[in-house]
């Protein structure tokens, strides 16, 4: 399937494979922890996206789409003595590691690596 190109408000490089979608937004553009909390409240509201089906205990990845949260990770810097770029030059990487130390330890210095030979740099870990 081919995307039209981009056309006034529509920009096919925001597209993403969703099978339910909610959406919750400021007019304004304001960042709020509301809208978060509407946005999850939408998730527990679509059933089959919550934990509902085969296995009730086991979740299917279902999650919510966020701007960047720039002040709460810089006030995260600043307290570990890290700086970030300008927000838009930096990424974050959301990983679920293992709880035992030494397969843990593994896979950090795996990702670590990854990072590197992409020519990357890393700023840091936060739990």
């Amino acid at each position: 399937m081919t995307l039209p190109g981009r056309q006034g408000l529509y920009d096919p490089r925001n597209e993403h494979d969703s099978c339910g979608i909610g959406f919750v937004a400021n007019i304004r553009g304001r960042k709020s922890h509301d809208i978060i909390a509407r946005g999850l409240q939408i998730l527990v509201n679509l059933d089959h996206r919550g934990a509902v089906g085969a296995d009730p205990l086991v979740g299917d990845g279902a999650g919510c789409l966020i701007q960047m949260p720039d002040a709460l990770l810089n006030d995260w810097a600043r307290a570990t003595g890290r700086s970030l770029p300008a927000v838009g030059r930096y990424a974050v990487a959301m990983c679920f590691l293992p709880r035992d130390a030494a397969a843990r330890a593994h896979i950090v210095e795996h990702f670590e690596q990854v990072v590197a030979k992409e020519g990357q740099s890393m700023v840091g870990w936060r739990d």
